[in-house]
């Protein structure tokens, strides 16, 4: 991110420096952030998407741990209809706490489409056959 965020690394690998976010919403909420630009996940080179999780997944009971944390949500807004605030994908790990009042990642879209056997199939078929 070219030192533009504000944060503090907590560990650094060759491609991916998590850092915690200066005004977060959860306490130990941490973002893990490839260290080269790529918009979108799919921009990503499979490795180094595969560090940016292979480090989401080895940081996550240690931040719940630091924090203790009952649970964690784990998530990538990946585009803007989805929330991506800043054109350099990264994952977030968020801290969660009984009673913190944040919902479950479903929540994200309560308006639930309502597909037809046909749809599912159209759906199953082009995700197989990408």
């Amino acid at each position: 991110m070219r030192g533009e965020t504000p944060g503090r690394v907590l560990s650094d690998t060759a491609t991916t420096p998590p850092v915690p976010i200066p005004t977060p919403p959860a306490r130990g909420h941490t973002l893990v952030i490839p260290k080269e630009p790529y918009e979108h996940l799919d921009d990503m080179p499979a490795e180094i998407a595969s560090d940016v999780f292979g480090v989401v997944h080895e940081l996550t009971p240690v931040i719940e741990n630091a924090v203790d944390a009952d649970a964690t949500t784990v998530g990538m807004n990946n585009g803007e209809a989805a929330g991506q605030e800043v054109p350099h994908a990264h994952a977030h790990i968020i801290p969660r706490f009984d009673g913190d009042g944040g919902g479950p990642i479903h929540a994200v879209s309560p308006n639930r489409p309502e597909l037809s056997e046909e749809e599912l199939n159209e759906i199953e078929a082009a995700i197989n056959n990408a």
